[in-house]
């Protein structure tokens, strides 16, 4: 990468900046102002060259409008305006795609992260780390529906992908950009980024970060999400350990699955032997053995249709958005 900016300053073209902030915006027309100048503020006292990519995905309130303003009035700031909503993990894929920084980070747009911690993450960078992960130690969210949950997903994913990360769902999260690029976003997969670049043998680490309550709008996300990323969860784990031998995991649940008929089935006739219980008219066998052919039919299906998205999307090299228009994006 150093020769890469050599060369480049030599032939007279633009330097590679040295960090990439990428910030996804839906609906946060109170932040926006205070949100740049937040980090305009911080990455100007790192003294290195940057560029502060903004992701408007679909917003419906004055976002493009304040955000298309401040990149006018300041070129370090780029724009990348989606036709609808796509969703998180879109716009931090597209946030990837337009960044040229040898460094990238993450953050929210609602202020609830702090800027100055960027420094702090790439101080972890520089000592050697491909990955430094946010950590909201002491997260100022309501008890009930955002920590609770949190607790118990990031719980389980670290036992399940062997992660040890606390706050996998903390955006504010650094990554060297030849690693970050290797990664290819889809569905729901953003705050399991870090698990994909373990995969590819990134060094990761994790520091605490400033965390605050939301002061405008409303969050995004409820406790529902927390089901979402079970379901991701399952889809991560069979990416990582089942995506070149698929057999095993829909061999397995087909064994399982006769295993269970087998038992079922020799109960229904032992009920009929020895308690005279019709076996045709058995309703716990008949429940039985549907929920288990639609659970493991659902599961399967669910399992392919995320590969074959994959492979759509590989193949082809069509981005999980579509872009209306960008500002000081060449």
């Amino acid at each position: 990468m150093a020769r890469e900016i050599k060369k480049a300053t030599a032939s007279g073209k633009k330097t590679v900046p040295y960090l990439s902030v990428v910030l996804p915006v839906y609906n946060e027309e109170e932040s926006i102002e205070l949100q740049y100048r937040a980090v305009n503020d911080s990455v100007k006292k790192i003294k290195k060259t940057y560029e502060i990519i903004f992701v408007n995905d679909g917003s419906s309130d004055k976002s493009p409008e304040l955000l298309d303003k401040i990149a006018v009035k300041d070129k370090n700031v780029k724009v990348v305006h989606f036709r609808r909503n796509f969703g998180q993990t879109a716009a931090m894929a597209a946030g990837i795609d337009h960044s040229k920084g040898e460094v990238v980070v993450f953050m929210d747009s609602d202020l609830q992260n702090e800027a100055g911690d960027i420094e702090n993450l790439l101080k972890k960078i520089e000592e050697g780390y491909d990955v430094v992960s946010g950590w909201r130690k002491n997260r100022q969210d309501k008890l009930i529906s955002r920590k609770i949950p949190s607790r118990i997903a990031n719980w389980l994913i670290s036992r399940v992908t062997k992660v040890p990360l606390h706050d996998l769902g903390c955006s504010l999260k650094a990554y060297r950009g030849e690693v970050l690029r290797q990664v290819h976003l889809y569905g729901e997969m953003h705050r399991f980024i870090p698990v994909h670049a373990s995969w590819i043998g990134a060094s990761i680490t994790e520091i605490p970060v400033g965390h605050h309550a939301r002061q405008f709008g409303k969050s995004k996300y409820g406790i529902k999400r927390t089901f979402k990323v079970m379901l991701d969860l399952i889809t991560v784990k069979f990416m990582g350990s089942y995506f070149t031998k698929p057999i095993y995991v829909f061999g397995g649940t087909g064994i399982v699955t006769l295993i269970l008929a087998f038992l079922s089935g020799l109960a229904v006739i032992l009920m009929k032997l020895l308690m005279k219980v019709d076996m045709t008219g058995n309703p716990l066998f008949m429940l039985t053995i549907v929920l288990l052919i639609l659970a493991a039919i659902f599961i399967q299906l669910g399992i392919i249709a995320e590969i074959m998205i994959r492979v759509y999307h590989e193949s082809q090299s069509i981005p999980p958005y579509r872009v209306k228009k960008t500002v000081n994006i060449k």
